[in-house]
């Protein structure tokens, strides 16, 4: 239901494919947004409001004209190949349940850590569908996959999955960028006071953990649920609770930070850095997706 790094996975294959020269573009439903328009395309200084914060997150890394929402893919991906120029390939950013689009590859993400919960399905547990739809996949990409059990979760793939390849990535916080500023140091870093740190993600615990791993110890915390807006009240309410745990810094993840305008960094006394997320350990998953579009498109010739 949420925090398997399903979007850092797409700006991955994206980035990607660009470099190996299959121009692609992004498509998502752009949860949470309220626009006018739609289907439309994502430009780095659309609206949040409108686009829902992970299109507007890709399109700032990607650039205009990679990033099209809609509330059916289908005519995202219309408005997607009307696009000039036109993309070689069309990424579904969580879109393993949106099958009304044929796909040449299939992924499943997995998150290493969480695995699968209590194996029952929304709303007693964490699960969309029932594990026999791991059947559908092309293959199974466990993220956070250094600290995955592997034996468990190859035991799970046997019994439920189609008998494709399994890879494991894992993401690194790699810099702080400051919002203020634009300032990028790199992590770890030393000198750095406490820092106070806060996210609306489907999986806090797991951008917590990335912090301490990174070299970051948060003295304290706060969650908010996934892709929740946070008003300026909000952000001084948790300045105040920083300052009263002594930190001198708040970080929040790249998701958040799309939806923080100029009269929230007004509004407060502490600076606020955004910790710059990577995916490492992608390279495999990337020759096998690129595999299968030459494939595809060979056959499609």
């Amino acid at each position: 239901m949420g925090g398997t790094g399903k979007t850092p996975v797409t700006l991955c294959l994206a980035h990607a494919l660009q470099e190996r020269g299959w121009a692609n573009a992004v498509l998502s439903r752009g949860y949470g947004g309220k626009r006018l328009v739609d289907p439309m395309e994502v430009a780095p200084d659309s609206d949040p409001r409108q686009t829902g914060d992970e299109p507007l997150l890709m399109a700032r890394s990607l650039g205009s004209g990679r990033v099209f929402v809609g509330r059916r893919r289908e005519q995202a991906a219309h408005r997607a190949l009307g696009h000039d120029p036109r993309p070689a390939a069309l990424i579904l950013d969580d879109g393993f349940q949106h099958r009304a689009l044929y796909r040449d590859v299939d992924l499943l993400l997995l998150d290493g850590v969480k695995r699968w919960g209590n194996g029952r399905m929304v709303p007693l547990g964490d699960l969309r569908e029932p594990m026999e739809s791991a059947r559908r996949a092309s293959a199974l990409v466990v993220t956070r996959g250094s600290r995955a059990s592997r034996p468990e979760i190859l035991a799970w793939w046997d019994r439920h999955g189609s008998g494709g390849p399994v890879f494991w990535v894992d993401f690194s916080l790699t810099a702080l960028r400051f919002l203020a500023t634009g300032e990028r140091v790199g992590l770890p870093v030393k000198g750095l006071g406490p820092v106070f740190a806060f996210c609306a993600l489907g999986h806090p615990e797991a951008f917590l953990a990335d912090l301490l791993v990174a070299g970051l110890s948060w003295v304290d915390s706060a969650r908010f649920m996934d892709h929740r807006a946070i008003t300026t009240q909000q952000l001084k309410q948790l300045e105040k609770k920083a300052l009263e745990a002594g930190a001198e810094l708040l970080v929040c993840t790249e998701k958040d930070a799309v939806k923080l305008r100029p009269e929230h960094l007004a509004a407060l006394e502490l600076p606020i850095a955004v910790a710059e997320q990577r995916v490492q350990g992608a390279e495999p998953l990337v020759e096998f997706v690129i595999e299968r579009l030459r494939a595809s498109s060979e056959a499609a010739c």
